[in-house]
């Protein structure tokens, strides 16, 4: 659900955001938070090796449960959360033992659903189980690379992926992006799809809430001057006069940089251009 603003500021005409109002005000569990440091894109050097970050609000990491290694013990959907490092909203499970645990919170999971993590569980929203048992056509997330390294792939607001088919020893999968891969069958994947899937629809509206976020501004390389980019210098505004590069001169806007030969065996059809 989206929430829109009568323009009564500036900042506020034409800002979208995300509807919080279901989600608990309730602070996070303490054992389950770590502290966060902020680098502003800078190395141990002191260097700034990730150009366009600083600032923002500072935030503490939520321990989300990626693994779900707690196997056929019956959990029970205590609340859901906002977190600050994420797109998608997280749910904190009580397991039957007592444990408390943060998973990526599936959409459409409701306050006192039973979540249940096992080889040969229900296919139902939110439960957790290895691909070579979950059908075909089935919409999935936070699918695992490797068996039992934790969920890497589709972790992100609305996101989802389906199963196209099975062969020994690898599952098909098809990804948001539209790229087809090979997967072990053993990897976990948890049914469902990601929620808060209005992420993608929100308007920041002001450059301020940009900056809470931790991006600085952005600075064309057509407005430098040569000796801080390729593109820099000329009389006027000139449009660089060379193809698009980084400041190093390495070709972008649509140039492939990927070279990864020890996952592109897995790779059926790449993702749409």
């Amino acid at each position: 659900m989206l929430n829109k603003f009568k323009p009564v500021t500036p900042g506020l005409r034409g800002t979208v955001l995300v509807s919080k109002k279901h989600l608990s005000k309730e602070k996070p569990i303490k054992s389950l938070l770590k502290p966060m440091l902020s680098t502003g894109g800078r190395n141990n050097q002191g260097r700034i090796t990730s150009r366009r970050m600083g600032g923002g609000v500072k935030r503490k990491y939520r321990v989300i449960d990626f693994k779900r290694n707690k196997l056929d013990i019956n959990a029970e959907v205590i609340r859901n959360e906002y977190d600050p490092n994420r797109s998608a909203f997280i749910s904190l499970l009580k397991y039957d033992d007592g444990e408390l645990s943060y998973i990526i919170s599936p959409k459409n999971i409701n306050l006192g659903d039973k979540l249940i993590s096992g080889d040969n569980v229900e296919i139902k929203n939110g439960n957790c189980l290895p691909l070579k048992n979950i059908p075909v056509g089935t919409n999935i997330h936070n699918i695992e690379l490797k068996p039992g390294a934790g969920g890497q792939l589709i972790r992100s607001a609305g996101s989802s992926a389906q199963i196209v088919s099975k062969e020994e020893p690898y599952i098909q999968i098809k990804l948001t992006s539209g790229e087809i891969r090979h997967i072990n069958k053993n990897c976990k994947a948890t049914i469902g799809e990601v929620s808060n899937s209005d992420q993608k629809n929100i308007k920041l509206g002001k450059a301020g809430r940009k900056r809470y976020l931790g991006f600085r501004p952005k600075v064309r390389g057509v407005v430098m001057n040569p000796v801080d980019h390729p593109h820099g210098g000329g009389e006027g505004r000139t449009s660089g006069g060379r193809n698009p590069v980084t400041p190093w001169g390495v070709p972008t806007k649509g140039f492939k940089t990927r070279k990864n030969k020890k996952t592109s065996v897995f790779i059926i059809k790449r993702r749409k251009k």
